[in-house]
């Protein structure tokens, strides 16, 4: 069965009531692709604004989530507040989170156990630097992050792979479509090999890292790539451009 192309939108910590009112409505109007599932992320104080403003039919993603059911966690929201609020997707693992805020490979698994596990959809990140890329560590690195996480999962069906070379993550700096293909084609290779042919086959991997409207059709073209994470074009009418792309 072919797997289903998936665009997410990542707003990162970026927008206001009113931008954000903007976007939604610039994809409550847009002619979408209807065989792409579409999802979008918007900082954790606008989940309900967009989740409330945004046409059915488009899913609307936390950018975190917290390993733990309720309690004294400040700053954290759970699972079950999550579904509480009709959001169905969280991403987990970004660099931004991995890099800057220090979450292990360890911390990003436990978080996608227990978000998959609550029936909520994962989008899973992983990427190398630029370091790592020049010494050609680029496979080694993100099978690492995917033994983690592989290590605390059964099932997969709640999740997407999202792979973003951390090079490329608003940069201006695009993988090649081959670059791409090569790195998505290894981590279907891996999920073979130590996992399942069925979870290989059907688990999604989407490519992400300045993502735009000009790039995103010959990256698209490609076998492994089955869709995007967004990031700063998702604020932009192109987004809707790269949501069609397969079209």
């Amino acid at each position: 069965m072919a797997r289903k192309f998936f665009v997410g939108g990542n707003f990162k910590m970026n927008g206001t009531i009113q931008s954000i009112k903007d976007i939604v409505k610039n994809l409550n109007d847009a002619q979408l692709d209807p065989n792409v599932e579409v999802v979008i992320a918007p900082p954790a104080l606008y989940l309900l604004l967009v989740r409330e403003h945004l046409r059915e039919g488009i899913e609307v993603a936390a950018q975190n989530v917290f390993d733990k059911p309720n309690g004294a966690f400040t700053g954290e929201i759970s699972v079950s507040q999550l579904k509480d609020s009709n959001i169905t997707w969280t991403i987990l693992g970004h660099s931004e989170r991995r890099t800057i805020l220090g979450e292990s490979d360890e911390v990003v698994a436990s978080k996608t156990k227990f978000a998959s596990e609550g029936g909520i959809g994962v989008i899973w990140c992983c990427g190398e630097s630029l370091e790592e890329r020049e010494s050609g560590k680029t496979v080694s690195v993100i099978e690492k992050q995917l033994a983690a996480v592989s290590a605390q999962i059964k099932d997969w069906k709640n999740i997407v792979i999202a792979y973003e070379p951390i090079w490329a993550i608003g940069t201006g700096k695009v993988a090649t479509a081959q670059q791409a293909q090569e790195v998505h084609e290894a981590i279907r290779k891996w999920l073979k090999a130590n996992v399942s042919d069925e979870v290989a086959e059907q688990t999604r991997i989407l490519y992400g890292g300045s993502v735009n409207g000009k790039n995103c059709k010959d990256l698209a073209k490609e076998k492994d790539i089955d869709g995007f994470l967004v990031g700063g074009a998702s604020l932009k009418p192109e987004f809707v451009e790269i949501i069609n792309s397969k079209q």
